[in-house]
């Protein structure tokens, strides 16, 4: 008997394009948006700040690091780590909007607030659902 010929078809559930790598990808946006102003707001003068400067741009290479890693490593490691990062973040946010967070105050509303938080948003409930997703498979 010969050996079958053309593409072997991917499992059920693992094929590298699907509604997982979609989540991936929305989780993977989210974190890179949230990483993106972190850093707009690292150098328009957060980095003069003590303990937040640095956070800031931690926060922008952690989530560089988390996106790539989102897209080229099929691993729970990288959604729970953006899980994480943006939850972690949004409650920063929160907490320096309603009170004084490490001496920073800041506003609820405004572009680069709005733009985070929802970046944040997506990429909590979009690496959570990727994550459901490929643990079920």
């Amino acid at each position: 008997m010969d050996a079958p010929t053309g593409p072997v078809p991917a499992p059920r559930g693992r094929s590298a394009v699907g509604p997982s790598w979609v989540w991936r990808s929305l989780a993977a946006i989210g974190v890179l948006v949230s990483a993106l102003v972190h850093l707009v707001l690292w150098t328009r003068g957060y980095d003069d700040l003590d303990i937040v400067g640095p956070l800031f741009l931690v926060n922008a290479v952690g989530g560089v690091v988390l996106a790539v890693l989102l897209l080229t490593w099929r691993h729970w490691l990288p959604l729970v780590g953006s899980i994480v990062f943006a939850a972690a973040t949004l409650l920063a946010f929160v907490t320096s909007a309603t009170s004084d967070l490490l001496g920073v105050s800041s506003q609820l509303v405004g572009p680069n607030e709005l733009i985070a938080a929802a970046a944040e948003l997506l990429a909590v409930v979009a690496a959570t659902v990727a994550l459901v997703r490929e643990q079920a498979h």
